[in-house]
């Protein structure tokens, strides 16, 4: 199913689960770089409607500048330079890796592909992200290596609570370019792998909630073939969480949590001015 139409169903199974919680909204979707765009989505529905709250739900459970941050200067540009966006009371949610909806329903995906080796506690579940150019971490401040690392900990925590006890490892894919990106690079990481003697592997695309072309060809082709190549006989992936019941429900709750906070842009320009002058 193409990425597009799974964003528009999710956002109808959002906007359920929010009237579900006695909340009646509208649920708009904005791509970053593909239709609709983020201004698209913006200029054409948000204003046309005349909303009086906005929540942003970035779909990216960590923060990068490179991700989330990008969408959020877009948004502020936008919003910043119109009377009526600059005064709609605005909440985003910056990250929300941490919910525990969010981690348990990634647990039971792990738990449940687990289930279908024929012996999954010689499973390694391997948890590859979406890789980052060294220098946004080391030198911009992006909190995006140690948002990954404390996501794995915690779903790890969670599949320990529930008597798994598998190895795991991260790794990094999706880089371009000749700057260096975040290592262990996923496809070095996977031919070691295969030269140490791991048989069984369950890969888990950790920075991506919806299927696309770095889950359907790079992992699922491109590395999976890799893996197979050096050695590793059974291979495995969890599937990106999409429109999960349990997962949504959670997103909800996101959303009404981060309503309370909402306030206009213009509001928290002038707040960040004054705190620059004290």
């Amino acid at each position: 199913m193409l990425p597009l139409v799974v964003a528009h169903l999710c956002a109808d199974a959002l906007r359920t689960a929010l009237e579900a919680k006695n909340l009646h909204a509208n649920v708009y979707v904005g791509m970053r770089y593909w239709y609709p765009f983020m201004e698209e989505a913006i200029q054409q529905q948000i204003k046309r409607d005349r909303i009086t709250k906005l929540v942003v739900l970035p779909l990216f459970p960590q923060f990068s500048i490179t991700t989330t941050g990008s969408s959020i200067r877009v948004l502020q540009r936008i919003f910043m330079d119109d009377a009526y966006l600059s005064r709609l009371p605005v909440s985003i949610i910056r990250f929300w890796y941490r919910r525990q909806g969010y981690i348990r329903s990634i647990a039971d995906s792990i738990v449940t592909q687990l289930s279908k080796f024929e012996k999954p506690e010689e499973v390694l579940i391997f948890f590859s992200a979406h890789g980052v150019p060294v220098s946004y971490v080391e030198n911009a401040g992006d909190p995006y290596k140690n948002q990954i690392e404390e996501c794995i900990y915690l779903i790890m925590r969670e599949l320990k609570a529930r008597g798994a006890r598998n190895d795991h490892t991260l790794a990094y894919q999706s880089r371009v370019g000749p700057v260096q990106w975040l290592k262990p690079y996923t496809n070095e990481v996977l031919v070691e792998l295969g030269w140490k003697g791991v048989k069984s592997l369950l890969a888990v695309p950790i920075s991506y909630v919806s299927e696309h072309i770095e889950t359907l060809e790079e992992i699922d082709k491109g590395y999976k073939d890799l893996a197979l190549k050096s050695g590793i006989k059974n291979w495995g992936r969890v599937p990106a969480l999409g429109c999960t019941s349990s997962f949504i429900t959670d997103l909800a709750d996101a959303v009404v949590e981060a309503l309370p906070s909402a306030k206009a842009l213009s509001i928290l320009r002038e707040t960040a001015k004054e705190s620059d002058c004290r």
